[in-house]
């Protein structure tokens, strides 16, 4: 068996064409385009490359981007500022700290100070309680993308077994609750695991679909898929410039559906951020129409 592939690349660029109208409805309508403020802090060189890239998804589309860039020395009151002037500033629809931010910062206290309003990442504990319950909000971006990916790929999730390995607040605990929502794109049987578990592949066999988000190279290997299951690679870990997947490349010939490790989750990540962009842009032409 050769894996079909999870194409996160071409699936992204579809999402991206579906959004140019609605950029474009948001600006006629409200005479500014949805905005994305992004703020770095440090010299980490891939939050540098990922920063680059969403700005130049922002151009592809009209949004307007700003970047804020501090140095690694850089005090929590000067993050702050910058946090506390976006949230006010009404052409900025979404905020992205991009993480990691250096030691000496908290990056959670920094975070949590974001309007839940403008939260770009869908992490703000305020919309966390909000995808508990159900509630429309932002919804964190690599899970967001790892649903849209397994449903345009058609496969079958309502009733199945989820097996996320990995329990971070980027992918893992956000993940488990989009798919155990009755909705038609979800509404599964989930099982979060970890790598502190003894027999990780008595657990990780009996999955219909597999998410590897653990930030463990090879992590998953053949022996431990069941044979036609969906297979997403959603951790990564580096290795000089060198991208990493948490899933060995043997999987491909037992799974029936692989995400790669170049152009699987990681365009599917940005391209749900350029939606929760435009989708907060929304909420502010919403709340502008006359009543």
């Amino acid at each position: 068996m050769t894996a079909t592939t999870l194409d996160g690349e071409a699936l992204a660029t579809r999402i991206r064409d579906e959004l140019r109208d609605r950029v474009t409805a948001v600006t006629l309508a409200t005479g500014t385009p949805p905005g994305l403020g992004t703020i770095l802090v440090g010299d980490d060189g891939p939050s540098h490359r990922y920063v680059s890239m969403k700005h130049a998804d922002c151009e592809g589309l009209g949004i307007a981007s700003f970047d804020e860039r501090l140095p690694a020395d850089a005090r929590a009151a000067d993050v702050e500022a910058v946090i506390d002037r976006w949230n006010a500033d009404p052409a900025i629809d979404a905020v992205l700290p991009q993480h990691p931010f250096p030691a000496h910062l908290d990056y959670e206290a920094l975070f949590r100070r974001i309007d839940p309003d403008k939260d770009a990442d869908g992490l703000h504990p305020v919309n966390l309680g909000r995808l508990v319950m159900g509630v429309d909000a932002p919804r964190a971006c690599t899970p967001a993308g790892i649903i849209e990916m397994l449903h345009a790929h058609q496969v079958p999730v309502a009733g199945h077994h989820v097996v996320i390995v990995g329990r971070g607040l980027t992918i893992g605990r956000p993940l488990a609750n989009m798919l155990t929502l009755k909705t038609p794109d979800a509404n599964a049987a989930v099982t979060v695991v970890h790598t502190g578990v003894a027999d990780l592949g008595a657990y990780t066999r009996e999955a219909d679909v597999l998410v590897a988000a653990a930030g463990s190279p090879a992590m998953i290997t053949a022996d431990m898929v069941k044979r036609g299951a969906a297979v997403v690679a959603a951790g990564v870990s580096f290795e000089g410039r060198k991208v990493l997947s948490d899933v060995a490349d043997e999987v491909a010939d037992v799974a029936g559906w692989l995400s790669p490790r170049i152009g699987g989750v990681g365009p599917m990540t940005r391209a749900m951020l350029m939606v929760n962009t435009v989708r907060a842009a929304e909420r502010r032409a919403a709340r502008a129409e006359p009543v």
